[in-house]
């Protein structure tokens, strides 16, 4: 699964953010504690502040193991 790759500063500028009515930003590390956003919020995105992340470069996703 692709996902978009953001920089930290990046994160700190969306996280939480409205991109679509009733939807906000959230973005997750990954494995490598690569911030990254999910594909469907990059179509879904709307508000024009945030059209640069359909820039984002797309990277593998590859999910932090979980223990329980």
């Amino acid at each position: 699964m692709k996902v978009a790759l953001l920089t930290p500063e990046q994160k700190k500028a969306i996280e939480g953010k409205e991109f679509a009515p009733d939807s906000l930003f959230n973005p997750i590390q990954d494995l490598n504690n690569n911030w990254v956003i999910s594909l469907q919020e990059i179509e879904l995105a709307t508000t024009p502040p945030y059209e640069w992340i359909k820039e984002l470069p797309l990277i593998d996703f590859e999910p932090k193991k979980t223990t329980i």
